[in-house]
């Protein structure tokens, strides 16, 4: 392989990984609520799920010392193939069934480069942006009940 091609292919699995987080992040009533604007998703079967189970958490004491096990968490999976035979993956914190059915077959239609613009501009976009907001006002209340302590800034 080529170093351009290797560069295209980081940049497809950089922005598909992108839509991937935000529609997991989103859940079924985000996603459903911005599909009811667009075409909707093509048919789809589903391969595997959607489905409940755990998975391990793992965490670094100080940020990179040994690695513990932190505790288990909820996960809901769901894998779906179109029928031009596209297969879209989708993994979601908690057991939010239908949405990882929405996000898995979200990802299959956003792998055809012909539903690509319409779907990042009508469903993936504004989800971004409303989460990157939600970031910004948890951020905002936060940094209101941060305390500066005098003492502690003139001894160092």
């Amino acid at each position: 392989m080529s170093a351009e091609s290797n560069d295209e292919r980081r940049r497809a699995d950089d922005e598909r990984r992108r839509w991937m987080g935000i529609l997991a992040r989103a859940g079924a009533a985000g996603i459903e609520a911005r599909l009811a604007e667009t075409a909707p998703l093509p048919p789809h079967t589903r391969l595997r799920g959607p489905e409940t189970g755990l998975v391990m958490v793992r965490g670094r004491a100080g940020g990179d010392g040994a690695p513990f096990n932190l505790g288990e968490m909820t996960v809901t999976r769901c894998a779906v193939r179109l029928e031009d035979g596209t297969v879209g993956h989708a993994y979601l914190a908690g057991r939010d069934r239908r949405g990882a059915e929405l996000a898995a077959a979200m990802d299959a239609a956003l792998q055809d480069p012909v539903r690509r613009a319409a779907l990042l501009a009508a469903v993936v976009e504004p989800l971004a942006a409303e989460q990157a907001e939600a970031r910004t006002a948890t951020a905002r209340k936060a940094a209101a009940t941060r305390v500066r302590f005098l003492a502690m800034e003139t001894t160092r």
